[in-house]
């Protein structure tokens, strides 16, 4: 069946100060990205789309998009402020566009088979490909809600040994169907596990093997038309505000509680790595350089 990968890169030139200044985490030049479009591949997605804006295209195609162009079928979507269904428009002084949900929806008009959805600069492992090709390869039952795929990572996995982790911590029932995404931020590392710190300033312990979802997902196109919708309704909420966010895990949670989809979570063993501080890249080097003696991956995945 034909997967495609959308990555949501609209974001890393304004984290990393612009497209050049990404650093290596990979002998030969590689950045995160080249990993996560390495294993889709291997994983038997033939379909990559990068979501950026259309300020960073040729920076983006120049530094990414070309070593990869050569080797799978690559389009580009573009997510901008004034992306809106009629008949919205951006409140006067807002600049920036409206959250990783919106930017999802701006791959409506170029993915037409399942999907995968990503992060540009977060490392999943091969085998959250593999789990989201085989459940994107199931047949859907005629008449039944769809069964999305998130990936779940446990917490302990997850958290930065230098600062504090926003995460999306997950409930799931007893067939690890998801039925709740919370958002928590100032999770970190305590001298006995994991705690948040709450806006009151309460210190909440949090068990370090709670799944988390690191917006690893798998979808169907059947999406684009429910997120539509559920954008309509926080535009008519939220729309007049300069720093709202439509959240993706936010309109699964709706989705969910709606009854309208049901999401699978399925578990890898592999650790997710990620540079939420500066001083988190020589252990994503480090993660990616034993891999790679392992075998997992060749020294050099692709010349640019």
């Amino acid at each position: 069946m034909n997967k495609a990968l959308v990555v949501l890169a609209a974001g890393m030139g304004s984290r990393y100060g612009g497209l050049k200044q990404i650093d290596p985490v990979g002998p030969s030049g590689e950045m995160v990205i080249d990993y996560s479009v390495y294993d889709a591949m291997r994983a038997g997605f033939d379909r990559v789309v990068f979501i950026i804006r259309r300020d960073m295209e040729a920076a983006f195609r120049e530094g990414i998009g070309r070593a990869m162009e050569t080797r799978v079928d690559v389009a580009y979507a573009y997510q901008a402020l004034d992306d809106l269904p009629p008949p919205f428009t951006p409140p006067s002084g807002r600049e920036k566009p409206w959250g990783t949900g919106h930017a999802v929806l701006a791959a409506r008009d170029v993915v037409r088979h399942p999907f995968a959805v990503i992060n540009a600069d977060d490392y999943y492992g091969p085998q959250a490909f593999r789990l989201l090709a085989q459940h994107l390869d199931q047949p859907i039952a005629a008449g039944q809600a769809p069964v999305y795929a998130m990936i779940g990572y446990e917490l302990r996995q997850t958290v930065s040994e230098h600062g504090t982790v926003s995460r999306g911590l997950c409930r799931l029932d007893g067939a690890s169907m998801l039925t709740d995404i919370e958002e928590v931020t100032a999770i970190a590392r305590t001298s006995d596990g994991f705690a948040s710190t709450e806006p009151d300033g309460r210190v909440v312990p949090r068990d370090g093997s709670t799944p988390v979802s690191m917006n690893c997902w798998g979808f169907t196109p059947d999406l684009f038309g429910r997120m539509t919708e559920d954008f309509r309704r926080f535009l008519q909420q939220r729309g007049g505000e300069l720093k709202s966010e439509f959240y993706l895990p936010a309109t699964v949670n709706g989705l969910i509680e709606r009854g309208e989809v049901r999401v699978k979570v399925l578990t890898t063993p592999d650790r997710w790595f990620g540079v939420t501080y500066r001083e988190d890249k020589p252990f994503v080097t480090a993660g990616i350089q034993s891999m790679i003696s392992a075998g997992a991956y060749p020294a050099c995945l692709w010349s640019r």
